[in-house]
């Protein structure tokens, strides 16, 4: 998955990306609105977690502002109000949810993945194609009775893979799922990514399939 987060608190903004990075997902930070709107006009987001008090205004023009985007992505809102017509407020402005600060790591990944379930944008923790299963929460892959241990961007690029079987994915919106704005990566880097998971499939009943000048896809043996 692929995060935007809005914060302008240096230090809990860089605790935040570090422990959703540790959990396989790229993400993007943003200290202000401006720079928030930058991201979202060249990227598309699974998840964004907006701070509501930024520098150059409230939070809550840029979650008003989403609610007219076609393919607006859900939105987690880090607040430290926690008056009840301040949650109440921040929902019926757009919030899929919100999380109040101070506030434990395990509590904000566990409020990413319920509200990323309730949009449909993320399924079981465990995926199967035939007898290949990717277990996104152990970060391995398992078949024929052997368990191959995944790094983060391996993961990150096999989920793709594995939620929409036979759909051709192109190398500018896998390297775009797989690596954040401040990562320098190129086209490159997907074909190497993918002989490395070649690799890992082999022996397996699921390959990853070239379609020339288009991309790959994940297709059973």
């Amino acid at each position: 998955m692929r995060f935007l987060l809005i914060e302008d608190n240096a230090k809990l903004a860089s605790a935040i990306v570090e422990r959703l990075r540790l959990d396989g997902h790229a993400v993007d930070h943003a200290g202000t609105l401006d720079a928030a709107q930058a991201c979202l006009d060249v990227a598309q987001y699974d998840l964004m977690l907006l701070d509501i008090m930024l520098p150059d205004g409230d939070g809550r023009a840029l979650l008003k502002s989403q609610q007219n985007v076609s393919d607006r992505c859900p939105v987690i809102v880090i607040t430290a109000r926690s008056a009840v017509s301040d949650r109440v407020s921040l929902l019926d402005l757009g919030a899929d949810d919100y999380i109040t600060k101070p506030f434990d790591f395990s509590e904000l990944e566990a409020r990413c993945r319920a509200v990323m379930r309730r949009q449909g944008r993320a399924t079981d923790n465990r995926i199967s194609i035939g007898g290949t299963t990717l277990d996104c929460t152990a970060a391995e892959l398992s078949f024929d009775g052997q368990t191959i241990a995944l790094r983060n961007r391996e993961l990150r690029l096999l989920e793709v893979f594995f939620k929409a079987p036979g759909h051709v994915f192109s190398k500018s919106h896998l390297l775009d799922r797989m690596f954040s704005l401040s990562d320098e990566a190129s086209e490159n880097a997907i074909e190497v990514y993918v002989a490395r998971l070649r690799k890992r499939l082999d022996g397996s009943d699921t390959r990853i399939e070239t379609v020339r000048g288009l991309g790959y896809r994940m297709v059973p043996v």
